[in-house]
């Protein structure tokens, strides 16, 4: 399932993967997400889509606090 809200992606963040999201984990996932021309991006931008993307970036801005 992909998360829908950002209640959803935290609990797949961390319970279900169970990694944590630390200052550091949220560093470097803003920092790969936010450059387009990434190859891991482009994969991700494949299989769920920009807008999704774009979510994910501000869940993780959210997380950062």
């Amino acid at each position: 399932m992909i998360p829908q809200t950002y209640e959803e992606w935290r609990h797949c963040i961390e319970v279900d993967c169970g990694l944590a999201l630390t200052p550091a984990f949220i560093a470097e996932r803003l920092a790969e997400l936010s450059q387009p021309d990434h190859e891991r991006t482009r994969q991700y931008v494949r299989l769920y889509g920009e807008p999704h993307r774009q979510r994910v970036i501000g869940w993780f801005e959210q997380a950062r606090g």
